[in-house]
């Protein structure tokens, strides 16, 4: 018996059962009946399972074919590029109002500029903008130099300390961050978050001084200023440098300084005692 694999393979021959040695032919139809048997039982189990999942699918099918697509109540944008996409998106399809606080301290000219320019175009669109910062930035020429510019429109207001950054839309779309580092953020559409943060905003604004206007502090001991005062009140709380400097708005360099004041202007030697001094000084029981 020669070898014939591609007729055996085909099953078109198979082994003569009245002698091993020869091979008897099969008829091509039977053949190709045992060949297709297995695919068309798979074809006709896919195609059960697919009329499976159709009918496990069509109640969800009918929910989305009434109600309109829902927006996500909040999305988390990780890295700059995004965030800052969202935002511009955010800004272009503002059309009545954006609320921001900006906490932190002076910005860069670099930062003052694009800043202009985006306040600018929404500006001019009709849009009002409302601002809070820090007191600090009121030691800063390029941000009294922003807020002329942008005066028509815009309103700007200072706090001594404010919440972390927050910009809101339309009353609708609100950007908050989600890590210190600012390299993540939440994107909040959902009405009653959007709403709670809006509440948030007004309450500071309504405390916060107008940028064109003198801060009115009340006198003080010993000729310690209000932000003398603020930082005080935040060492009793057992802040430490870094804490006071980044929630005041100012660099580390500048609280130490306020704090040898304190130091200076109380008599203490040591950072116990200031704190043991502030308490008795009695400076902590006015409010600007």
């Amino acid at each position: 018996m020669e070898p014939a694999p591609c007729l055996m393979d085909f099953a078109l021959l198979h082994p003569d059962p009245d002698d091993a040695d020869w091979l008897r032919p099969v008829p091509p139809s039977a053949a190709l009946a045992q060949r297709l048997h297995p695919i068309e039982r798979e074809i006709q189990e896919r195609r059960r399972h697919s009329l499976q999942l159709t009918e496990s699918f069509e109640p969800f099918m009918d929910i989305s074919a009434q109600d309109p697509p829902t927006t996500h109540a909040i999305t988390v944008l990780e890295g700059g590029t995004r965030i800052n996409a969202a935002i511009d998106v955010a800004t272009a399809e503002c059309r009545t109002e954006v609320l921001t606080v900006q906490p932190g301290g002076a910005r860069s000219e670099d930062i003052l500029s694009k800043g202009l320019e985006r306040g600018t175009a929404v500006v001019n669109r009709g849009v009002s903008i409302r601002t809070l910062y820090q007191h600090t930035v009121r030691h800063h020429h390029g941000t009294f130099a922003y807020a002329e510019r942008l005066a028509e429109g815009v309103e700007i207001r200072t706090l001594e300390e404010l919440v972390q950054r927050m910009l809101i839309f339309d009353r609708t779309v609100a950007f908050i961050p989600a890590q210190d580092d600012l390299t993540v953020a939440l994107e909040l559409r959902h009405p009653g978050l959007v709403s709670y943060l809006i509440a948030v905003f007004e309450q500071l604004w309504q405390r916060a001084t107008p940028l064109l206007e003198d801060v009115p502090y009340t006198p003080t001991p010993a000729g310690i200023s209000g932000v003398q005062r603020s930082i005080a009140q935040l060492l009793v709380e057992g802040h430490v440098d870094d804490s006071i400097a980044r929630r005041l708005g100012m660099n580390v360099r500048t609280c130490r300084a306020h704090i040898a004041k304190l130091n200076a202007a109380l008599g203490s030697g040591s950072r116990a005692q200031l704190g043991y001094l502030i308490s008795q000084s009695g400076i902590l029981d006015r409010k600007s």
